[in-house]
Parts: structure tokens; C-alpha cells; sequence
């Protein structure tokens, strides 16, 4: 790279970047002679992201390595107190930016608020950001903070701080605990057939899965079928006292008004977007959330903890519904993690290469888009986990999943996806399957959520050390499974 030269700046501070001119634009730098001006504080984010197929479609990234390179010299100088100032989508035209502003806890911020992003950087990576720590100050931060910074960091730099941060949730078992890696078990189906779920489910099971939560994706929008699922999965949870918890992944209101038919609904889900008219795409509004997370903690199912609430979200959401307000993609998904922040969830997962190559082109994006996420969310105070995914026509293949998985696992994720052969016949997309689970435990040394842990040893799915005793754990479930084919025929 060039080496930068100094501007003329007499009235510069002698605390500020020599390569950030006061003249014209505090957003402006410099290089052998050449000038950039970068408008506003939006702009000098989106131009300092790792290059990435959404931004480019949108218009928004750098046009050289040169000008993402200066804008991250020129965000690195950037005081924290300044996102409090100049927010990126205006106050008045969102709801998801009054919920950042008005829920801005300035006491937990006060003990960083002297740092540059830069400066956060640094803190960061020291010593003295430790749990403790970072659990503190995690209410000071806005998801603009967290982005920004992230834009500074290697994606080593991301694992080390994610890895010291710890989220904990609970609700029939308890998530995020040190040393610990949950897996949502995945049983879709193209057409809901019980027998291929009751399938799957089994074949979880056995493998030691389904601690995050039994979730299912329906294909129906059939409120009567959708109530059938939620049956289906708690008649099983009930009858082998699993310690666990359900969730049919449909709309929102599909889930309030299968609560008002009396269904027994353990998690509520949605998918949620970083800005006010993303989530109209979605059809949800902050108010609608709310309706449906009083409704579900009015049903009092949890019995270690009342998080009740599974969010999904993913990098390239507001740009594929036209809502990101020229925000970059990977600051708009941070964003959507204060929606979730709000209503203190159990479950928090980036879809992260699911929406396709025209927000994620290959391999290298997605990795990198996992790990921002992770480390945005973890940093943010949410429970954060992943499906490592993507889509057939993305430039990406199952050892990039690989990768991916080995380091979100390094960095503390609380949980990922477990698919049958990591192969979701009724999304049809590419995830992570029982296996890959087994393989990051057993490389890792990582255990489960501790009450499902114990559940799998007194059923005789492993051991006590947590091993994997198939034969007879097969013995002891398969007549679950043909009980509850029985009672669905």
C-alpha cells in the first residue's frame, strides 16, 4: 500500500489521526496527493466493510482496496460518542433507531465513552476486557459501536473477544454456558409427514442432539397443522420428560393464535431485519413482538428459566426488501440484534449464507460474515448461534461449512444447526449436520446444555463422559417413535 502523507491541518488535535483532515469533511483522508471525502458517518461504514457481494449490489462498498483502507483510518479516529450523535437512519423514520436510542444505557457506557473505535479495538483485545467486563458495558454499546469495530478487526481478532464474551439464557435447560456447544435439532419435512419428522428426530437424538431446541420449519401455513406439529413435539418431550424445549418456526401471529388455541407453545419465533421497514416486510412491528412475548411468558412452560423468544436474522435482509437506507449490509444485521436484545431471547441465530451469493458470494464472505455476526451479537449481550449454511448456487462447499463451524466453536457460539446429512430437503439449502455437532465436540471437548446432558446418560444415549452408546439408546427410543407414529396415523 501507498504510504500515507499528512495533510496540512494546523488546527488538527493533537489527539487526532495525521492522516484525518478538519477541512472540508471530518470524514476525510488523504494518499500521495489524492483526496477522499467520505459525507457522513453511514458512508465511512459502508466503505471500510470487507468487500462483499451486497454492498457492491447496492452501490454502497469501496471502489479500490485504497479508499477501504483509508476509510477504516479515518473510522478508527471515529470517538464512540459520536454514534449517539449522528445515527444512521434518522430518529424520526424508525422505530428500530429509537429503540438503539431510547434504550441506550449511558451508566454502562460511561466506563468506555473516552475511546475512538480504534480505541474500543485496543481495550478489546486486552486484559482488561474480560467477561466481567464486557458483560457490563454491553447495555453502553449500539449495534453501530459493535459493527464498527468489527470493521477494524481480523477475523482472529473477532474469535478472541467473542470468546470472552458469555450470554447465558434458559428456559427447560440452560445455554451458553463455558465449555459448553447446543444444537438445534432440525427435523424438517417437505410435506410435515410425521413419520419423516418422528425420522429425524430420532436420528437427533441419538447423535446427542436437540439441546438449543426440537425446531421445526413447517411447510404448511395452516394454522390447524401448524397446532398439529407443537402437539407432535411436546406429546414426546412429555412422554420421555426431555428436557428441552419446541418451536415451530411460522410467523408470529401464526404462533399467538396457535397460543390461543391452547397449543402448548414453548418458544415464540420471527425473523427479524435491522430496520423498521425491513421488519414490515417481515410483517411484524416492535409492538406485535411484544404482544406475542407477553402471550407466551403468560403460559409459564419454562421450568429453569422464561426466555421465550427465538429470533433468526441474516446479512442482506434489508437490502433484498429495499429498506437498509444506504447502510451497509453487516451494520443493518447488527441492528436487528437490538430488536432481539429487547426481548431478552433464549435463541439468537444468523442465517448467515441462506439468503444467497448476491449478498454472500462465496466461501470467504460467508466465513466472514459468521464471524462479525457472532462476535456483533455476543458483543451486544445477545445469545448468539449460527447456522452455518449455504445455498447451491453460492461458491461455497461443505469444507468451507467446516471451517466456519471449527471457528464459531473456538470463538463461544451457544449453539448450531443440526440438519440429517446437512441437507434440508424441505429448505433446500446446506447447513450442518449431527455429525459435524459430534466432530466439534469431540475436537473441542465440548459438552451440552448440563440438564439435556443428563437426560441423554440416564436414557443411555452416552455415556458419562458424554460418549455415544447407539445400540442401546436405540432400544430405548424407537418405541417413543413408533408410539408417536401410532398416535398420528
Amino acid at each position: 500500500m501507498p504510504e500515507l502523507t499528512k495533510p496540512p491541518s494546523p488546527d488538527a488535535s493533537p489527539h487526532a489521526s495525521p492522516y484525518v483532515s478538519p477541512c472540508v469533511s471530518r470524514y476525510t483522508a488523504r494518499i500521495d496527493g489524492r483526496g477522499y471525502v467520505f459525507g457522513d458517518l453511514r458512508t465511512v461504514m459502508a466503505k471500510a466493510s470487507p468487500f462483499r457481494s451486497g454492498d457492491a449490489l447496492a452501490g454502497l462498498a469501496a471502489q479500490s482496496e485504497e479508499e477501504r483502507m483509508l476509510a477504516r483510518t479515518v473510522l478508527a479516529d471515529v470517538p464512540l460518542a459520536r454514534f449517539l450523535d449522528e445515527v444512521l437512519i434518522p430518529y424520526e423514520d424508525d422505530e428500530v433507531t429509537r429503540l438503539i436510542v431510547d434504550t441506550h444505557d449511558p451508566v454502562a457506557f460511561a466506563e468506555i465513552a473516552h475511546l475512538t473505535v480504534g480505541g474500543l479495538r485496543d481495550w478489546l483485545l486486552g486484559d482488561a476486557a474480560d467477561t466481567a467486563a464486557l458483560t457490563r458495558i454491553a447495555p453502553g454499546l449500539t449495534p453501530e459501536m459493535a459493527a464498527a469495530v468489527s470493521k477494524l478487526m481480523r477475523n482472529q481478532d473477532l474469535i478472541l473477544v467473542a470468546q470472552k464474551c458469555r450470554v447465558v439464557t434458559r428456559f427447560r435447560n440452560t445455554i451458553g454456558l463455558p465449555g459448553r456447544l447446543s444444537v438445534r435439532l432440525q427435523p424438517n419435512h417437505p410435506t410435515d409427514d410425521p413419520k419423516g419428522i418422528a425420522a429425524s428426530m430420532l436420528d437427533g437424538l441419538l447423535y446427542g442432539c436437540g439441546d438449543a431446541v426440537i425446531g421445526i420449519n413447517p411447510a404448511s401455513d395452516d394454522p390447524a397443522a401448524i397446532v398439529k406439529l407443537i402437539e407432535m413435539i411436546d406429546a414426546f418431550r412429555q412422554r420421555y420428560d426431555v428436557p428441552t424445549q419446541s418451536c415451530v418456526l411460522t410467523h408470529v401471529t401464526q404462533t399467538i393464535d396457535a397460543i390461543e388455541r391452547r397449543a402448548p407453545v414453548d418458544l415464540v419465533f420471527q425473523s427479524i431485519a435491522g430496520t423498521q421497514r425491513a421488519n414490515a416486510g417481515f410483517g411484524i412491528d416492535l409492538a406485535l413482538l411484544r404482544e406475542a412475548h407477553h402471550a407466551a411468558l403468560s403460559l409459564a412452560r419454562g421450568t429453569v428459566g422464561e426466555n421465550v423468544m427465538y429470533f433468526e436474522t441474516g446479512q442482506g435482509s434489508a437490502l433484498s426488501a429495499d429498506a437498509h437506507h444506504g447502510v451497509d449490509q453487516q451494520t443493518c444485521e447488527a441492528r436487528a440484534y437490538a430488536v432481539a436484545r429487547a426481548f431478552r431471547p433464549l435463541l439468537v441465530n444468523t442465517v448467515v449464507g441462506f439468503i444467497g451469493p448476491e449478498y454472500l458470494y462465496n466461501g470467504k464472505q460467508i466465513i466472514r460474515a459468521g464471524l462479525e455476526d457472532h462476535f456483533c451479537g455476543k458483543l451486544l449481550g445477545v445469545p448468539m448461534g449460527c447456522d452455518i449454511c449455504y445455498t447451491n448456487h453460492a461458491d461455497a462447499d461443505q469444507d468451507d461449512m467446516d471451517t466456519l463451524l471449527t471457528l464459531l466453536c473456538v470463538a463461544g457460539v451457544n449453539f448450531v444447526m443440526g440438519v440429517p446429512g446437512a441437507d434440508d430437503i424441505m429448505l433446500n439449502y446446506q447447513s450442518t449436520s449431527f455429525h459435524d455437532a459430534l466432530y466439534a465436540r469431540r475436537v473441542l471437548g465440548l459438552g451440552r446444555a448440563p440438564e439435556f446432558e443428563q437426560w441423554l446418560v440416564k436414557m443411555g444415549v452416552t455415556d458419562a463422559d458424554g460418549h455415544l452408546e447407539r445400540v442401546p439408546s436405540a432400544q430405548r427410543l424407537l418405541p417413543a417413535a413408533h408410539a408417536l407414529l401410532d398416535e398420528r396415523r
